[in-house]
């Protein structure tokens, strides 16, 4: 057995997505405790951002008529993608960041989805592989709230996830992340300490069933 894990936090000290899918790893490793982990930090470590462009044209320019950079993009694409194939269970912690995608995880994707084994109208290389998906947002953003709705993120990771991969999906979510930090959100406190308690609760379970 093994595990693919990223994280796409720019934080490593003090990230609760982090935190919070050390949890899902732990339930994980409980029972494959000797069993590989494979780690990507796309938030700390970023795919270069004009890989998805090489890579991209490359697609259409013979394999032998490449240029040295875009053989290097395709390349990374197929690394990454060699990951994700190899893993027994994947699992993705990405945060909210100003509303809409991390853009180390959307670089990520783009870059996946230049591979031919993942291009559009493929079929799914990784349908019904178990997965846990993390998502973390530092204000509020469920119904009834001011910003309800102001979240652009968690969509997007879920049809590529869940609809375009066809992974075998489960999502762990938690917010109010900044309440313990920004004195505005003071009389949050209480509430975003509620809902990271459950969402550690849920992380754990969840584990356990990737695990299974």
């Amino acid at each position: 057995m093994s595990l693919f894990r990223l994280d796409a936090s720019i934080r490593t000290e003090g990230s609760v997505s982090r935190a919070i899918a050390d949890l899902v790893e732990q339930g994980w490793r409980e029972g494959n405790p000797d069993q590989q982990v494979v780690r990507r930090h796309v938030g700390t470590e970023p795919v270069p951002a004009h890989y998805w462009g090489l890579a991209a044209f490359a697609a259409y320019t013979p394999a032998d008529q490449r240029s040295a950079a875009q053989q290097e993009a395709v390349a990374f694409a197929a690394t990454l993608v060699d990951e994700l194939v190899a893993a027994d269970a994947l699992l993705f912690a990405v945060p909210l960041y100003n509303f809409g995608v991390s853009q180390h995880f959307k670089a990520y994707i783009d870059m996946i989805i230049t591979d031919p084994r993942m291009a559009a109208g493929t079929e799914p290389l990784l349908k019904d592989k178990p997965a846990e998906l993390v998502v973390v947002r530092g204000g509020g953003y469920s119904a009834g709230t001011p910003r309800e709705g102001w979240d652009h993120a968690t969509g997007w990771y879920r049809r590529i996830l869940e609809d375009v991969w066809q992974l075998q999906l489960n999502v762990v979510e938690t917010e109010l992340t900044l309440a313990e930090v920004v004195p505005a959100m003071e009389e949050l406190r209480p509430i975003a300490a509620q809902l990271r308690a459950e969402a550690e609760e849920l992380a754990v379970k969840h584990g356990a069933a990737l695990r299974a």
